[in-house]
């Protein structure tokens, strides 16, 4: 038999949860394509880091993040209304630079593929 703990379940569900708010009832101009890539839970399910990956160039991504957190208290209502928790976890944003990171590690190995392979050649 499986078993997980609570926070699990809350955190996967507020990911979705999340990630439908900020697509489909956000309206603010500054937010752009947003991925909610993760959320660290407290135990006691009181707090919530949801770490986001805006798309664009750097502009677009600062003002993307600056529009969501200025909608943290409109997902955070939102969120409330939609998931059947006592207490709604007080939510804080991060940005998660975890997909420019995999890019740039990608472009190092890759390029030094391409040098082995001249290296090779000669």
């Amino acid at each position: 038999m499986y078993s997980f703990k609570r926070s699990e379940r809350v955190k996967e569900t507020m990911q979705r949860e999340i990630a439908a708010i900020i697509r489909e009832e956000v309206k603010d101009p500054r937010i752009g394509f947003v991925t909610v890539t993760s959320i660290t839970l407290a135990e006691k399910l009181n707090f919530a880091r949801v770490f986001i990956s805006p798309m664009g160039s750097e502009d677009e991504k600062r003002n993307s993040f600056r529009g969501i957190v200025s909608a943290s208290k409109y997902i955070r209502s939102r969120l409330g209304k939609k998931m059947r928790l006592r207490y709604i976890p007080e939510i804080r944003f991060a940005l998660d630079d975890s997909p420019e990171h995999a890019d740039k590690i990608h472009k190092i190995l890759h390029d030094i593929e391409a040098e082995q392979e001249t290296v090779k050649e000669d």
